[in-house]
């Protein structure tokens, strides 16, 4: 499709929808330097009245009035991410709770989210609105760090079977664009982006600052005694003991990718259970989105200290944003085990320090067992607990891959969890009002 700004896009055939029949007087477009451009509250508005009222994000000069005001919208829910490929694995978590969501960032961010995007939202088919603005679009002056990602921006998301069309800089055309994007998610259950030109949305003030405290850190409840590695817990045990805390009907348990998910599902494969393929690193932002959409589940992530290592910023964004009902346990082998056994660098690192520093509400670490029933059994807190349970490498031998695909088993918790293919009832919503951004 041919824009009047030289632009292309691809679209979907199976998303065309037809034109909308409109008995209200046109309003004329607002134009700046002869440009059209759209006022933020115009586009949120429409997406709202189509179930979009979860967004998640990285800034971009572009994106400036279109995130301040979804920041200040108090019915919408807004999680400011460490980085893209976080934003769109929150994201998708909120889509597993069978809310739509919307993914912001700037197109350089695509390299970020490449593995979330092709081995997460598209595998599991999990689809999301992705708005990537245009840096360095051809024939649009920009700094020279975009010179080369303006040009493939487009074959980027061609790639990624991520059909595009502008995002749109005139009222009338919001609408038909969104539901242009509804459609295809809904199809085929994949993402679906908007790409935004310079200039395609007016100003709006961020007239309100979150205030800048720091809350009041807790100290690490450590009980390592010092086993020797040959006698430090397997990983099967600690998942047997996981299995005895999440009871089927109000809880949720999402594994890491690797040998992680995959014992689990050989231990017992149960309708509550989700089992990552890709993705490294994401399952903690997956649980986040998911916990914070569904506060009457308990989501458990299983994590490992390669993945951790791999997106560890995303504990920064569970510290701030983790609501009560989050639990995030670690298990450090200190390996690469689904590659060989490959050492990592975590000996080297306090993960209990890192949750601690970043906002966790509980922060544990051992090399016995009774870590596991301690992080469970805990009071309640006012945010996410963390776990990290050091476990020795290896795994059994014969250890089977799961029968179920991705899309099955994602299917499957949906329908135990009572998830239709859209919206939940409103009031299963986790509110945040008191968290910067998450309204």
């Amino acid at each position: 499709m041919s824009t009047d700004t030289g632009a292309t896009s691809t679209i979907s055939k199976t998303c065309a929808v037809p034109p909308i029949l409109r008995t209200r007087r046109r309003r004329l477009p607002i134009r700046v330097r002869g440009r059209a451009m759209i006022e933020a509250h115009q586009f949120v508005d429409a997406a709202r009245e189509r179930g979009f009222d979860w967004y998640a994000g990285v800034p971009c000069s572009y994106l400036t009035p279109f995130i301040n005001y979804v920041l200040q919208d108090e019915k919408l829910h807004y999680y400011s991410a460490a980085n893209e490929g976080d934003a769109v694995a929150l994201i998708a978590g909120v889509t597993l709770a069978g809310r739509r969501g919307v993914t912001m960032m700037q197109n350089s961010g695509l390299g970020n989210a490449v593995s979330p995007l092709t081995s997460l939202t598209w595998t599991f088919r999990l689809p999301q609105l992705l708005i990537v603005t245009w840096r360095g679009q051809p024939g649009v002056s920009d700094e020279p760090q975009h010179a080369l990602m303006g040009p493939v921006t487009p074959a980027m998301l061609e790639t990624m079977e991520i059909p595009w069309e502008s995002f749109p800089t005139e009222a009338e055309a919001i609408g038909p664009a969104l539901d242009r994007a509804t459609a295809h998610m809904d199809a085929t259950g994949r993402p679906y982006a908007l790409v935004m030109q310079k200039g395609s949305v007016t100003s709006y003030p961020l007239k309100t600052q979150a205030e800048r405290t720091r809350a009041a850190h807790i100290s690490v409840e450590s009980r390592l005694q010092g086993v020797a590695p040959d006698s430090l817990p397997t990983r099967r045990d600690a998942l047997q003991r996981v299995i005895a805390h999440t009871p089927v009907d109000s809880t949720v348990v999402l594994a890491s990718t690797g040998f992680c998910g995959r014992e689990l599902y050989a231990l017992d494969d149960r309708a509550n259970q989700l089992y990552l393929v890709g993705s490294m690193g994401c399952v903690t932002t997956i649980a986040l989105g998911l916990a914070r959409a569904r506060p009457d589940l308990r989501v458990v992530a299983l994590d490992g200290d390669g993945a951790a290592l791999m997106r560890m910023g995303a504990m920064a964004t569970l510290g701030t944003y983790g609501p009560p009902n989050l639990v995030h346990l670690l298990l450090d082998n200190a390996a690469h085990d689904s590659t060989g056994g490959q050492a990592t660098v975590s000996a080297h690192v306090s993960f209990a320090g890192i949750a601690a520093a970043c906002g966790y509400a509980i922060a544990l670490e051992g090399d016995d067992l009774d870590l596991v029933d301690r992080l469970f059994d805990a009071p309640p807190v006012g945010g996410a607990r963390f776990g990290c349970l050091l476990t020795r490498p290896g795994s059994p031998d014969g250890l089977p891959r799961p029968s179920v695909t991705p899309v099955e088993v994602q299917k499957r918790l949906g329908l135990h969890i009572g998830v239709g293919h859209t919206d939940l009832p409103s009031q299963a919503v986790q509110p945040a009002t008191s968290l910067p951004g998450a309204h």
